[in-house]
């Protein structure tokens, strides 16, 4: 006798509501005689087919994830209100996790647990919960965590990428406040065989001045950086406007946190026109000694380096990226190459890249938005590639260093908030400054390591060497 894949799904369409129609299932059969009589006997009594699969579900108990041999990544988050400052010396009522803008990023090769636990101080206003987007899991591990209380949950990364993490909104109804308020971060998920090298199509003349392709290959290690699109949506005392926000009209358009957080500060004015309050750029809010770990920096590149870009749309406007006077060599989403030599590329809400270039020529590269409004708005991030305003030999007399650098991140630095945490293809930048839109208390912990460089501090010794 047999029974026909159809007969069986109407059966299972009867106890579990099934959406399989007959033109999906015709021409396929299943002999009977085949089967276990025991499983005959169950289907009988039932009337019809029980769908048991408790191996189609991923494994999220950490204890049974932590004995499978896989490496196991501890993140660790709290989630507290703090006050930030915004550009034009106001402040706004921001929420956090770990009391910084965005968020620490967390760095895994595909394949490894991640045990993700969020601790809410007992003193904050509102719970808080974590969505992962680099999870496969059910929802319920996302819910708001209350004042007072610790959650805990692991899952395997098995998709390698760049994935956005955020207040969740399950059991929590105001989402949009806490993840406007500054309440997300980024999870990069290293391809478990590593990144691929990097090819440039370029051109050449031969003697006879016949043009031809000329193949460019970098190594798969390149110097990264990491930028996160957002937007705030404030009243005038710095709370959340949600009803700006449902007419998508932004106050300010932010990367990493910060308005223009990434051009020319007072260092940068003295180093290229001598005088600290002559500005060389437009916008430079964040220009003074006092701003500490808010001072606008530059990120400094070689020439002829390959550069890895982790870019995540985590606001809810579109993010048009682009680099002014570059080409976008490679953009690579979900662990496949989706373009190649591109000018622009549109990332949506909850979306991300990676963005891989080559700088071939000093100068100064704007990373915008291309979108007027965002770029008006704060979306300027300023790359600045090789030595373009002839300040080595300059540096080199004054004994601020001692030999020509291929980037002025030799001297400077670049800024610890816009670099990821290192991968195996990672290449390490000379120096890291203390920037970012973070608490004072996160700052001092920084500058108590010894990992990084307070500006703050050394802009006045440098000063003082060039004026002498």
């Amino acid at each position: 006798m047999l029974f026909t894949i159809a007969a069986v799904a109407v059966m299972g369409a009867t106890l579990f509501g099934s959406t399989y129609t007959q033109t999906q299932i015709a021409g396929q059969s299943l002999d009977s005689s085949k089967l276990d009589v025991n499983v005959m006997d169950q289907i009988r009594n039932m009337g019809g087919l029980q769908l048991v699969m408790p191996q189609a579900f991923a494994e999220t108990d950490c204890g049974a994830l932590e004995q499978t041999g896989r490496n196991v990544v501890e993140f660790n988050l709290t989630g507290v209100s703090v006050e930030l400052p915004i550009m034009g010396g106001k402040t706004y009522n921001a929420m956090t996790f770990s009391e910084q803008v965005p968020g620490p990023t967390l760095r895994v090769t595909q394949g490894d647990v991640v045990k993700m636990t969020l601790t809410i101080p007992d003193d904050e206003v509102t719970g808080h919960g974590n969505d992962m987007h680099a999870s496969q899991m059910s929802a319920s591990n996302f819910e708001s965590v209350n004042p007072g209380e610790t959650s805990q949950y692991c899952y395997i990364a098995e998709s390698a990428g760049v994935f956005k993490y955020h207040c969740s909104g399950v059991k929590l109804i105001g989402m949009d406040q806490h993840v406007l308020s500054g309440m997300y971060g980024i999870a990069i998920v290293d391809p478990v065989n590593g990144y691929k090298k990097l090819m440039v199509e370029k051109t050449k003349v031969n003697p006879a001045g016949k043009v031809s392709l000329d193949r460019q290959f970098y190594d798969a290690d390149a110097l990264e950086f990491q930028l996160q699109y957002n937007q705030l949506y404030l009243t005038p005392e710095g709370n959340y406007d949600a009803g700006a926000m449902f007419k998508h009209h932004n106050t300010a358009t932010v990367v990493n946190g910060m308005q223009f957080g990434y051009v020319p500060n007072m260092a940068h004015n003295l180093l290229v026109n001598g005088d600290v309050k002559k500005n060389i750029f437009v916008a430079q809010p964040w220009n003074g000694l006092e701003h500490k770990q808010y001072q606008s920096q530059l990120l400094f590149v070689e020439n002829d380096q390959h550069v890895r870009l982790f870019i995540e749309n985590q606001g809810d406007e579109p993010v048009f990226f682009h680099i002014v006077g570059e080409i976008l060599d490679r953009v690579v989403q979900g662990n496949r190459v989706q373009s190649a030599a591109t000018e622009t590329w549109l990332l949506g809400g909850s979306q991300g890249m990676i963005v891989d270039l080559v700088f071939d020529e000093p100068g100064a590269y704007a990373a915008v938005n291309h979108d007027y409004a965002a770029i008006y708005t704060g979306a300027a991030t300023v790359f600045v590639a090789g030595d373009p305003f002839g300040l080595n030999p300059v540096l080199v007399e004054k004994g601020v260093i001692q030999a020509p650098v291929a980037s002025y991140a030799y001297a400077l630095g670049n800024p610890s908030d816009a670099v990821p945490p290192m991968g195996a293809n990672s290449i390490a930048h000379p120096a890291l400054n203390i920037h970012g839109l973070m608490t004072d208390e996160v700052a001092s912990e920084m500058q108590a390591s010894g990992d990084y460089v307070a500006l703050w501090e050394v802009i006045p010794v440098v000063a003082e060497i060039l004026t002498s």
